[in-house]
């Protein structure tokens, strides 16, 4: 069985805005929330349906690529970056905001409370875009790069407090990092939670600010990131690096760094997919006395033989030769297509010798009726 539509999962039209995207989610996480639904497996799988839907609709340039290709964009790591199979941990972290308004469903406890959850902070992704060219692209490349991202501060180790002084619980939420409300409603009491405003949800309050990220817990700086590109990428694909983007306030989570692959174009061969295309001319003596000829391949030139007689049209294949599979299972092919190419002008003894030809039953015409002339261009594009 097949993968649910996102927007059929979210109860959302797929002209739906993202203010409407997110309400449906928040409202789908409430409902299956596991606080609310204890023991529950269904409950459990339907929730973390609802964040990968939301994890896909809510980002433009993903919801895009699923709206033209479905699910197959984000499989095996695809283009879109998906990873799918998301965790609890994974959910509360990148979508806690989401959560704030009804105070992580403080009135449910476990999950999504403050305390520790709700104190901790994730650092925003980097985006950085990476140029190959075909030859990085066939075998993978070891790439590095230097970036200006926020790092945790060293004169504080990232806490924000003044070396050698500690942080205060936060008189205004006690540490929870979220202050509660409660209002009568015609179905009774509802308690809702929203961050603390004097904490900004950390649960606690620094007296002494450190002198060298002014109490942030994080400063800016250019680094430099080896970035390992396996063999096969293509143009849009996101490679995703954990941990390597900005660093967050205070000691919390760091975020991601996301490189985005460009391919530079090859002067001679043009990618089709792991396959490769190379337009061959010919000479009119080399495709019919035969010859040994050069041609690009990824690894460099390489000698073919042209057997004599070569019709143009032909494609010869040449497997293996190709680009590798994203995911490593085999590698494409590097075909080869036979044009002849005919001379707009001609010497006068090149005439006569032309002339000469026209007259020989050699070169008349004999279309192989043998076959149908379909399935005979079908046999040579596999030769």
């Amino acid at each position: 069985m097949g993968k649910k539509d996102f927007y059929d999962i979210l109860e959302v039209s797929k002209s739906a805005s993202q203010d409407e995207i997110k309400k449906a989610y928040r409202k789908q996480a409430i409902k299956y929330h596991p606080d609310k639904n204890p023991g529950d497996k269904k409950a459990e799988e339907s929730f973390k349906e609802a964040a990968e839907a939301y994890e896909i609709l809510s980002d433009a340039q993903k919801r895009q690529k699923y709206d033209q290709f479905g699910h197959a964009a984000f499989e095996n790591g695809g283009a879109g970056g998906f990873h799918g199979g998301m965790t609890m941990e994974d959910i509360f972290s990148q979508f806690g905001d989401i959560f704030g308004g009804f105070g992580g469903f403080g009135g449910f406890g476990g999950f999504g409370g403050g305390g520790a959850r709700g104190g901790v902070t994730r650092g925003s992704n980097l985006r950085v875009k990476v140029k190959l060219n075909l030859q990085e692209v066939a075998n993978g490349v070891e790439k590095k790069i230097k970036v200006k991202k926020y790092i945790s501060c060293d004169a504080c180790s990232g806490s924000g407090a003044k070396n050698g002084t500690a942080k205060d619980t936060c008189s205004t939420c006690r540490g929870s990092g979220q202050v509660t409300r409660v209002t009568n409603t015609f179905l009774g009491q509802m308690q809702t939670a929203s961050t603390c405003p004097s904490c900004h949800g950390e649960g606690t309050t620094i007296s002494q600010k450190c002198e060298s990220c002014y109490g942030e817990g994080m400063v800016k700086k250019e680094e430099v990131i080896k970035i390992n590109i396996p063999a096969g990428v293509a143009e849009g694909m996101q490679v995703k690096m954990s941990g390597k983007g900005n660093a967050a306030r205070r000691g919390g989570i760091n975020g991601d760094l996301l490189v985005i692959i460009q391919e530079e174009n090859h002067p001679e061969l043009t990618r089709d997919g792991s396959d490769l295309l190379y337009n061959l001319h010919l000479s009119i003596p080399q495709a019919t006395l035969g010859a040994t000829v050069e041609i690009p391949t990824v690894e460099g030139r390489a000698k073919i033989k042209i057997e004599s007689g070569t019709q143009p049209g032909r494609i010869l294949r040449l497997r293996g030769k190709g680009v590798p599979e994203v995911n490593g299972y085999g590698r494409g092919d590097l075909l080869v297509q036979i044009n002849v190419w005919i001379p707009k002008t001609l010497e006068k003894e090149e005439r006569k010798i032309f002339e000469k030809m026209e007259q020989s039953d050699t070169f008349t015409p004999r279309p192989d009726k043998s076959e149908n002339g379909f399935f005979n261009r079908m046999k040579n594009f596999f030769e």
